[in-house]
């Protein structure tokens, strides 16, 4: 892992070998795709990245590397607060948990991390006597320049509302 908890690229493909597991050509590119992604990828998304890297890539294989992945516990499946209707979304699973934070109106997905993440899952342990192995936290709302912007919309209907009014207007 690097400074910031990262996996240095190539993990997951050396994590499946480390288990003994056969990469198909059609496999690694799957893997090379999740593993590259700056953003999580939904199973259509995977497809389309992994033909550019091997042509064979069919969807089946992708599905089913998404659920070997999953069962190792190399990768995380996300529903992002369902901003993509019923997408489910994947990314690798880091070191460390983390918060992903969605905004609601254009699909926005931040990354939060934070010691109160840990410290959280630590007093869950605490307090419920369980052990997690994850833990995921999703947060919706809007983000900054979508409340910009509905706030400047709301201003213009304001002044077009008040300009407009039936008592501004002059009595016949």
């Amino acid at each position: 892992m690097n400074k910031a908890g990262e996996q240095a690229p190539g993990h997951l493909e050396e994590e499946l070998a480390r288990r003994g597991i056969r990469l198909t050509r059609q496999r690694r590119a799957i893997v090379a795709t999740i593993e590259s992604a700056d953003h999580h990828l939904d199973a259509a998304q995977i497809l389309r990245w992994a033909k550019r890297i091997e042509e064979s890539v069919d969807r089946v294989t992708v599905y089913r590397t998404i659920s070997l992945l999953k069962r190792h516990g190399l990768i995380d499946e996300l529903d992002l607060m369902h901003v993509g209707g019923e997408a489910h979304y994947y990314e690798k699973r880091r070191g460390h948990d983390h918060v992903h934070v969605t905004c609601l109106q254009c699909g926005r997905v931040i990354e939060f991390e934070s010691d109160l993440v840990e410290k959280l899952q630590k007093q869950i342990e605490k307090q419920c006597a369980f052990h997690s192995d994850v833990m995921r936290i999703e947060v919706g709302g809007r983000c900054s320049v979508c409340l910009s912007a509905s706030d400047a919309t709301h201003a213009v209907k304001r002044r077009r509302k008040t300009k407009s009014s039936p008592e501004d207007e002059p009595s016949a």
